[in-house]
């Protein structure tokens, strides 16, 4: 496929849900027509590490059939969005807990001999699309744009061999702007449309 775009908001009529159509509307308007929308919530994938992942993590076999499921749907994109409502300066725990259990060890990394971590996914372009309540002055000021950045650009996705990522954040999600929600609308599509411009078929 040319894209996977993963969302995780309970609420299937969510800005979440729009942003990620809309990201989907840019893909098909640049030709784009392979296309995989993971709405973990519709999809009712189990966010908990549970003894079998534990099991697969510790020997290194095969891990259960849901989460080979998702690592191949991975495996296909040509590029990845993760789509997600800010929660605490963070993702949702359902988009945390797809991480946790589809970028297991051996498959999306191992630990090196000598103590060094060797990413094993094909690098493509990642976009992380952040639906943020608050303003970007109070992002900035706090440093929570750069927090974030930190633990899930370079603490998951670099960790992984992914190094082509960027992170949008949409603010002001709440404010009742319809203006501003055009905006992000309006911004995403572009995302979306120029995402795989330079990517070979």
């Amino acid at each position: 496929m040319d894209a996977l775009i993963v969302t995780a908001n309970p609420d299937p009529d969510s800005l979440t849900a729009r942003v990620a159509g809309r990201i989907a509307d840019g893909l098909r308007a640049a030709g784009r027509t392979r296309i995989d929308i993971a709405d973990l919530t519709a999809e009712g994938f189990d966010p908990r590490f549970g003894a079998a992942d534990r099991h697969a993590f510790r020997t290194r076999t095969t891990p259960p059939a849901d989460v080979l499921r998702e690592q191949q749907r991975v495996d296909r994109a040509e590029a990845l969005f993760l789509v997600f409502p800010v929660y605490w300066w963070s993702m949702p725990a359902l988009l945390k807990g797809w991480i946790d259990r589809v970028f297991s060890n051996g498959w999306a990394y191992t630990d090196g001999a000598d103590g060094r971590i060797i990413g094993h996914l094909r690098d493509r372009p990642v976009h992380l699309i952040a639906l943020a309540a608050g303003d970007a002055p109070g992002y900035e000021r706090h440093g929570y744009a750069a927090a974030m950045e930190t633990q899930i650009t370079y603490g998951i996705f670099h960790y992984c061999g992914l190094r082509s990522v960027t992170m949008t954040l949409l603010h002001d999600v709440d404010s009742g702007d319809e203006a501003i929600v055009k905006g992000h609308l309006d911004r995403v599509h572009e995302l979306g449309r120029l995402c795989l411009t330079a990517t070979p078929r």
